[in-house]
């Protein structure tokens, strides 16, 4: 579920690659009218994905793992191109995305909670955590994919639904990788909700630090913007 489609009248980013100067593409920013229609996407689809087992949440994040290790060589190109890091450190941005979705992969099927012993007899206490709900990610331009997939595939096997601002100048990136997802959640019957994407400044990124229908924002990037969210 993007941020903005061909109809969408929000305004215009250009991204430009630092590497020759040129062009690469355009994109159009998220309003507010697309902006909440993310956000009722984002919602009906937590309703659903948070009763998914979690060992087969975790399925999922195997196989967009195992998608990324497919695109492992063009994702990191565009990484490099678009953002100018070099070619070998795009290579190693997707490789941390394949290795947390590895780590990901595991963990859920170690969602563990406590039994307690109780004080009547014959009875014992427990401990069950439950999913959050939608998951705000704010990204910056120096790890255009690999914040991203840090939090979203922890978020995922934890039933969590996520929604992705990344930075204004590497936009691509961000549209890149809602593709690949958006393949694995097709593939797998899911609701396309479970991964959202929304682009613009940091104005679209206050839609969503003042929504309370987001419980959780993960936000990299300056000292400033960060005391920002959190009162936000």
């Amino acid at each position: 579920s993007t941020g903005s489609n061909n109809f969408s009248n929000g305004d215009i980013i250009e991204s430009f690659s630092p590497v020759d100067g040129k062009l690469i593409g355009k994109v159009k920013t998220t309003t507010r009218t697309d902006y909440d229609k993310v956000m009722d996407a984002a919602t009906k689809a937590f309703l659903s994905f948070r009763d998914i087992p979690a060992p087969q949440r975790g399925e999922i994040v195997r196989q967009f793992g195992n998608k990324l290790r497919a695109l492992k060589e063009p994702l990191g190109k565009l990484v490099s191109y678009e953002m100018g890091k070099s070619l070998q450190e795009g290579y190693g941005e997707v490789q941390e995305m394949i290795d947390i979705c590895d780590f990901a992969v595991g963990l859920s099927r170690q969602l563990n909670g406590q039994t307690i012993p109780s004080e009547r007899p014959g009875h014992v206490m427990r401990e069950q955590w439950h999913s959050l709900g939608i998951v705000g990610i704010i990204s910056a331009f120096n790890f255009p994919v690999a914040v991203w997939a840090w939090n979203t595939a922890l978020a995922w096997i934890c039933g969590d639904v996520c929604v992705w601002k990344p930075s204004e100048k590497a936009p691509l990136c961000g549209i890149a990788c809602q593709n690949i997802a958006a393949e694995v959640f097709k593939a797998n019957n899911l609701p396309e909700g479970i991964s959202c994407l929304i682009n613009g400044d940091y104005k679209v990124g206050e839609l969503m630090t003042k929504d309370t229908r987001v419980p959780l924002i993960s936000a990299t990037g300056s000292i400033r913007m960060g005391k920002i969210v959190a009162q936000e």
